[in-house]
């Protein structure tokens, strides 16, 4: 087992982060990738169901109750021509997925090979058909859907990203934009409202900033199609609910909750605190943040996303050694539109030009501990959905959450190099808290333990498609999510003006340009003293290591919760996931089923010499599962699905799944698996596909639909079925269901 106290990890860190000149320095040189053994591989099959129009990801995946499917078209070209050149959501009229067992209920569509397919949405099993396109009015012709509003109805639109012929029509703002707002549709999730499940409303994540969550009616007529009026749309984040909690950013994957809720993933990727593998440990030994320190340090810094540019010019005018890139510091982009949402005076618009200008924002600005949780839209079908934020699940840049049966276990995935897995666990079942500031439950990070995992254990790497992570869940704390809540509210009032005041003794009003120059320099040293200090971070660990996670002081209890990446690498967890982009298990899954992460790209820190992880480089990425054991825990993740190397021939990889993003998990056990690729090596075409993935399990399962899922009980470990994992003995789960079964869970994702 990896030893699992933080001296070690700090030694190694530090010398790490006194050698690195740049940020991505790692302590070892990055692995080259090679003609990796079982790369692509899957354990079980793929069938492309379809591919999607040049340009767009294939996102959003949702499965009605008569098995119809519908995806988000997430920024498609515009060069691909009507009616795939903007971005929208749609369904595959004419097809429903037979649970039957047969697993034969589609034909795989070829991949695209002229121009015109590729500019299509394709599927030999249904015609994709428009339910709606981001950017259409919708209620008042004041809203566009996908787009969030200032208090006053302004549309929050970006000038320069809009289309030409959209420029001189709609009011606009200047500065960063995180996407062009209506362009970048994600999760959905449908909420019925009838018994037969044919009336509803449709929740879809907007992923920008200010981030935004639309709530569409759709209907099913008696032939089976679907439609969406519009008129009695809403975008539910432009409400005073929402603002009070301080609205959303970057919105992307979700889950359907088990009480039937809209639960939106806010993929903050501007929350690392420190670049890749180091730590804040390393920032305090050097005495200086330089070429470590990561993007939220500059959260409220004026223009905050010129920051690497501003770094470039202080290591050019010798202020800096080298120049280096926080890490998520693009990811600052938005942040002031976020401010303007909230009622911030846009003091940073010229008066007399499409410009933005440096200005602070004196009197609104947003808490950035407020943004990278799990939103729960409660009341769904209210005139006012009721949203509230899990503060408690921890503060990442979330690309899904999966809420398990018992409603009380979360595992969640935090997108983006070096990120965590991390899983909490309620100490009743969410829904059963009155009030839900109470809800109660403890956070966990991961640690990979099998020598197997880490070269520098076993003296030469192993191929991640053959290889399982064992993995040991570390307790970051315990607390209520009003407990975590009250801890955030301490930084509400801090704007960019304290940026300037607290680091810099520059008058700003007198000269801005020195003041923002002196207040950069002074937190790449010694951090933003806006926020929570470095000092309280390695001092959180430091009370850890000795009393264990309740003997820290109480003024520190609230690190994990809103450091909590920075905590769980100060303490030695596995935070070198690259990309992990999709967790899901099926409906009403329980104890020996499974649930599914998917790994985007498998290099980094999972390839390179630092870490718990040191295996083969695969850029095409790794599709995990890991049976639910009897308390909902997960273990071992074993590999089912790896992607090609990108040094791989089409012909190896032209049918291959390719850098997953949104896994979910079908009610009969079969995966849904969409891309995001786009282009780059190894295939012949540029088009992301969705594919779907039958577990060999189910392959070798007898065709009756009537056999029900493990109806021994066991396990394969108690069973007498192997659970190895190499090529020849793949490890094996319980059938899943086939049939749809009711729940006193009332589960239906």
């Amino acid at each position: 087992m990896v030893d699992l106290t933080r001296r070690k990890l700090i030694s190694s860190s530090v010398a790490a982060a006194l050698g690195a000149s740049v940020v991505g320095t790692a302590s070892g040189e990055e692995v080259a990738e090679s003609d990796t053994p079982g790369a692509p591989s899957v354990r079980g099959s793929l069938k492309r169901f379809s591919t999607t129009a040049f340009g767009a990801e294939v996102t959003g995946p949702f499965v009605f109750a008569d098995g119809s499917l519908l995806y988000s078209l997430q920024h498609p070209s515009a060069e691909n021509g009507d009616p795939f050149d903007r971005a929208a959501v749609g369904y595959f009229s004419g097809f429903n997925f037979e649970f039957d067992g047969s697993n034969d209920d589609f034909d795989e569509v070829s991949f695209p090979e002229t121009r015109a397919e590729q500019g299509d949405v394709r599927s030999d099993s249904g015609d994709y058909e428009i339910l709606f396109y981001g950017r259409e009015p919708i209620g008042d012709s004041s809203s566009l859907l996908g787009v969030t509003q200032t208090p006053d109805g302004r549309n929050i639109v970006q000038r320069g990203s809009l289309p030409e012929p959209e420029r001189e029509e709609r009011p606009y703002f200047a500065g960063s934009q995180y996407g062009l707002s209506g362009s970048n549709p994600d999760c959905n999730q449908f909420v019925p409202t009838d018994e037969a499940g044919t009336e509803g409303y449709l929740f879809t994540n907007w992923e920008n900033s200010p981030g935004c969550i639309s709530r569409v009616p759709l209907g099913r007529d008696d032939d089976g199609e679907w439609s969406a009026d519009l008129s009695e749309a809403m975008n539910v984040t432009n409400t005073a609910a929402f603002r009070d909690i301080g609205g959303t950013r970057i919105n992307c994957y979700g889950d359907l909750s088990p009480w039937e809720t809209m639960i939106s993933a806010e993929e903050n990727y501007a929350h690392p605190r420190v670049n890749l593998t180091h730590t804040v440990s390393d920032i305090v030994a050097a005495d200086s943040g330089a070429g470590l320190v990561g993007g939220c340090q500059f959260w409220n810094r004026p223009n905050p996303t010129e920051i690497a540019d501003a770094i470039g010019a202080y290591a050019e005018d010798g202020a800096l050694e080298s120049p280096f890139s926080p890490q998520g510091y693009w990811a600052l982009s938005g942040v002031e539109f976020l401010a303007y949402y909230l009622g911030a005076e846009p003091r940073d618009q010229a008066e007399d030009s499409a410009e933005n200008v440096t200005q602070p924002i004196c009197d609104t600005y947003p808490n950035p501990y407020r943004y990278g949780y799990f939103v729960d839209v409660r009341e769904p079908a209210a005139e006012t959905p009721e949203p509230i934020k899990y503060w408690v699940m921890g503060r990442a840049a979330w690309e899904a959450p999966d809420i398990q049966k018992d409603k009380r276990t979360v595992y969640g995935c935090s997108d983006g190099d070096s990120k965590g897995i991390y899983k909490f666990v309620a100490d009743r079942p969410i829904p059963s808290y009155q009030d839900t500031d109470d809800i109660a439950g403890t956070l966990y990070a991961p640690k990979i333990t099998n020598d197997a995992a880490n070269a520098e254990e076993v003296g030469e790497r192993n191929s991640p498609a053959n290889t399982p992570l064992e993995v040991e869940w570390i307790e970051l704390g315990h607390a209520t999510n009003g407990e975590v809540e009250s801890w955030i509210a301490e930084y509400d009032d801090v704007t960019q003006t304290d940026y300037l005041e607290a680091h810099a003794d520059i008058d700003w009003s007198e000269n801005l340009d020195a003041a923002v120059r002196e207040a950069d320099l002074e937190i790449i040293e010694n951090g933003n003293q806006n926020y929570i200090t470095n000092e309280e971070i390695v001092e959180w660990a430091e009370q850890y290591e000795q009393n264990g996670p309740d003997g820290v002081d109480e003024e520190l209890r609230k690190v994990p919760f809103l450091e909590t990446r920075a905590a769980a690498k100060e303490i030695g967890a596995s935070i070198e996931f690259n990309k992990a982009e999709g967790v899901d298990s099926a409906d009403d899954a329980g104890p020996g089923d499974f649930v599914y992460f998917g790994i985007s790209e498998f290099n980094d820190d999972l390839a390179n010499e630092t870490g718990d992880v040191q295996m083969d480089r695969v850029d095409g990425g790794v599709v995990y599962r890991a049976e639910l054991e009897s308390d909902y825990n997960v273990s071992t993740l074993e590999p089912v699905i790896t992607g090609p190397d990108f040094t791989d021939s089409p012909e190896d990889a032209n049918d291959a799944l390719r850098n997953i993003d949104n896994v979910y998990a079908m009610r009969d056990g079969r995966v849904l698996c969409c891309e995001d690729g786009f282009g780059g090596p190894a295939r012949s075409y540029p088009n992301d596909c969705l594919y779907v993935y039958e577990p060999d399990y189910l392959e070798e399962r007898p065709g009756s639909s009537d056999e029900s899922p493990n109806s021994s009980g066991e396990s394969p470990s108690n069973s007498g079925e192997s659970s190895g994992n190499s090529d020849d003995n793949p490890g094996r789960g319980p059938q899943c269901q086939t049939e749809e079964v009711e729940s006193d869970d009332d589960s239906d994702e």
